[in-house]
């Protein structure tokens, strides 16, 4: 059903327009760069460091191993070219929340709305804790329970002070933390091929090496299982290619940036995990790769030596530096579109002279805190069906945005509608199964809670219907 129409044009006197002056307004001042930035800041993170070993321990061969990369950015791509589309068409500040609502009404955008902003928070509080526990490694006197608690509250506190100010000093922080990453990976990749040759021959030819037990590579039913798993955690990995939807009512000329940002990150981000897998299996033989956790890490200790633990462990908290950043960005203004729909409490809408959201920046941080000091691993868990949940809706909504508003500007058409857009709605759900079939319990929980959201979305609606009908 297609949302009321817009009122800016109404006489400024009647209390919702007044009310909506009061709040402020976002700010079109980022551009395509700043959409790289955020997209790249995010993706890059932790989760580069597991994924490969998880990967190589069901799948250890060179071909199968890189298949299942190239599978999860196929699947990333054709999700590209929906989310293009939705967001140059529907450019609002807020993520997919927007998409949903629009074609599937409120309750359906409150799920996501909810769902996005929890897990973003519940991955802030999670690098919080990772970037303390590298520096616990690298200093010493920080290596204590409740110090790397500290640290881990520090470093979210910190950035959310940095972008309290202003957006454009969020998209500052941003673009330099990116850059930096994306130059230590650099480093690492170029030290890797350089150095990283003798280190393996040395390795293979070690008696250890010569006696480890042969590679056992997965035929029949096991393949297809192993390949579908390597491709639910590639696109797991690859996450957060598409964070300039976030960012809407705040980019410069939409309908043709936002498709740019989009695929300029994808492809950057991929690039990227290649080259890094890549450079790895360059250093190491497949048979150490295969259930390490670390295996970046050991990548490193190996071609720097006695200093690569450090250097590596440097290099991440430089990495999670810049997805802090853009993790506050994005739930600020998840929270943010939810509030100025009437969808969550009126007052989070608010926005100071610098365009940031300030009372969504506060909760978003003080939740991500929350997730870092008690560790709701389960709900981490559990949020991460709502994640492939977001993604289905979107692509539902494409076909519906497309039947019920044909005349909807479209700014960027989705390359091979309808058939992309099913290949990518199919995919979703054959991820959702396998992801079911993979950890029931948790999924038995996230329906539990996907039915107590209801009452949850019925009392924040009332509560901000009600604070829109009081008297300024």
């Amino acid at each position: 059903m297609p949302l009321p129409a817009d009122t800016s044009s109404a006489d400024p006197s009647t209390p919702s327009l007044r009310s909506r002056k009061d709040r402020g307004k976002l700010l079109q001042i980022l551009g395509v760069g700043f959409g790289i930035a955020v997209a790249v800041g995010n993706a890059i993170s932790a989760g580069i460091v597991r994924t490969p070993g998880d990967i190589a321990a069901r799948l250890p061969n060179h071909w199968l191993f890189f298949s299942v990369w190239f599978a999860g950015a196929f699947y990333a791509l054709v999700s590209a070219f929906q989310l293009a589309e939705l967001g140059s068409a529907i450019p609002k500040s807020g993520g997919q929340y927007n998409f949903s609502r629009r074609a599937l009404g409120d309750y359906a955008g409150f799920i996501v709305g909810w769902s996005d902003w929890l897990s973003t928070c519940g991955t802030t509080g999670a690098i919080g804790i990772v970037v303390g526990e590298y520096m616990a490694h690298i200093f010493p006197a920080l290596d204590s329970a409740m110090r790397i608690k500290i640290t881990a509250v520090s470093a979210i506190v910190l950035f959310a002070l940095l972008q309290w100010r202003s957006i454009s000093m969020g998209s500052k922080v941003q673009n330099f933390t990116t850059v930096l990453k994306g130059l230590v990976f650099f480093v690492m990749v170029i030290a890797c091929f350089t150095l990283g040759g003798h280190v393996r021959h040395v390795a293979e030819a070690a008696p250890l090496a010569q006696s480890a037990a042969p590679v056992v590579i997965p035929v029949g039913a096991a393949l297809i299982t192993a390949l579908l798993f390597g491709i639910q955690a590639t696109i797991y990995t690859y996450d957060g290619w598409d964070g300039v939807i976030y960012f809407g009512d705040e980019i410069k000329n939409p309908g043709h940036l936002v498709p740019r940002a989009i695929f300029a990150s994808l492809f950057s981000i991929v690039a990227i995990y290649l080259l890094i897998n890549a450079a790895v299996l360059y250093v190491l033989p497949m048979s150490e790769i295969a259930g390490n956790n670390f295996s970046l890490g050991l990548a490193a200790q190996r071609v720097f030596g006695p200093h690569g633990d450090t250097v590596f462990r440097s290099i991440m908290v430089l990495a999670l530096f810049s997805s802090l950043n853009a993790l506050h960005l994005m739930g600020a203004r998840v929270i943010y579109a939810m509030s100025r729909d009437g969808l969550f409490f009126r007052s989070v809408s608010r926005i100071n002279k610098g365009g940031t959201p300030t009372l969504g920046l506060l909760l978003s941080a003080l939740v991500g805190v929350a997730f870092a000091i008690f560790s709701f691993e389960r709900v981490i868990a559990m949020l991460a069906f709502f994640f492939v949940t977001n993604y289905l809706l979107s692509f539902t909504s494409m076909f519906l945005l497309r039947l019920r508003e044909p005349e909807m500007p479209r700014p960027y058409r989705a390359w091979g509608y309808p058939w992309t857009t099913a290949l990518a709605l199919l995919g979703s759900i054959g991820f959702l199964i396998e992801a079911v079939r993979e950890d029931r319990a948790n999924s038995i929980f996230t329906l539990i809670a996907l039915a107590c959201s209801y009452p949850v979305y019925r009392v924040l609606k009332l509560v901000s219907s009600s604070a829109s009908a009081e008297p300024l």
